[in-house]
């Protein structure tokens, strides 16, 4: 039988087979063996043991479209980056940080802003113009109106989609609405054991409809830029891409160097200053990053 780990505490697996419900799961030996280690989000064969208790026993990993390493997490279609659009304010450095991780690993994101119902026009407005050129979706939502919550679900149909952002920004209430009996489901699966309570700490799949998913990852509360070298970081910034070679110098790193295509481009309003100022704050980062 074939599933997806949904979740994964104290070496059990929790593995969700389409219309037989979370099967509770240890992992055979031979991953271990193998230096192999189940990740939720991975696609796995399942032999049961007690089709009544749903308990099983994990016998082989299907490869992995992607990995990432924090969190542990596979096989994700694309992110869906939740941010205010006030109260709080949109933090943009940290937001572009996780666009330059997601980019960084070739996974497409949606910019979700949430709270929009707090936000003024002029808030708005400004947000669209930073993020005009970054090559993804930008929608607004607002849970407390329902506002752009059917444009959202129409984005995630059909794909793995993992959920990034700070807290405060009503990351919990979209979840929620996104889906409503989703955490009822998998935390009544171990009431005899307790096990699997705590559910904030772990990175959490959570099943939609048909092949569906939305994954909770608590991992993502802040990031430091750190596994590239500072000269990539340019080929994760959208915008940059237009004005790539037309710079009067080859490798042109668009920071000190004269006649800059990228810089004249911000001068002009083509890329935005909060874009590109987050971009010189991340070059410095990884310019002075220690070595070990």
């Amino acid at each position: 039988m074939q599933g997806k780990i949904v979740k994964g505490i104290a070496g059990f697996y929790y593995v969700h087979v389409v219309e037989s419900g979370v099967y509770e799961c240890k992992a055979k030996g031979i991953f271990r063996k193998e230096g192999m280690k189940p990740l939720i989000g991975d696609n796995v064969e399942i032999e049961i043991l007690d089709k009544n208790d749903r308990e099983g026993n994990i016998t082989d990993i299907l490869p992995r479209k992607n990995e990432l390493i924090r969190p542990a997490v596979a096989n994700i279609d694309q992110a869906l980056v939740v941010f205010a659009a006030a109260k709080p304010n949109p933090h943009f450095n940290l937001l572009d940080r996780f666009l330059v991780m997601m980019e960084s690993k070739s996974i497409p994101v949606i910019l979700c802003f949430n709270k929009r119902d707090a936000a003024k026009e002029q808030d708005i407005r400004r947000i669209q113009e930073i993020y005009a050129g970054c090559g993804c979706p930008v929608i607004f939502t607002s849970v407390k109106r329902r506002t752009g919550i059917e444009m959202l679900f129409g984005l995630l149909e059909g794909k793995t989609t993992a959920i990034a952002g700070p807290s405060g920004v009503g990351k919990s209430s979209l979840i929620n609405l996104l889906s409503p009996g989703a955490h009822m489901e998998t935390g009544s699966i171990s009431r005899k054991t307790s096990r699997g309570k705590h559910t904030t700490r772990h990175s959490e799949l959570l099943f939609i409809d048909g092949d569906t998913y939305i994954m909770d990852t608590p991992g993502f509360s802040s990031l430091y830029v750190n596994d590239f070298e500072k000269e990539e970081l340019k080929y994760y910034f959208r915008e940059f891409g237009p004005y790539e070679g037309k710079c009067r110098f080859h490798g042109c790193g668009h920071i000190h160097e004269p006649d800059c295509a990228v810089k004249e481009a911000v001068i002009s309003g083509k890329i935005h200053t909060v874009r590109y100022e987050d971009y010189k704050d991340m070059y410095e980062e990884l310019k002075n990053k220690r070595r070990y």
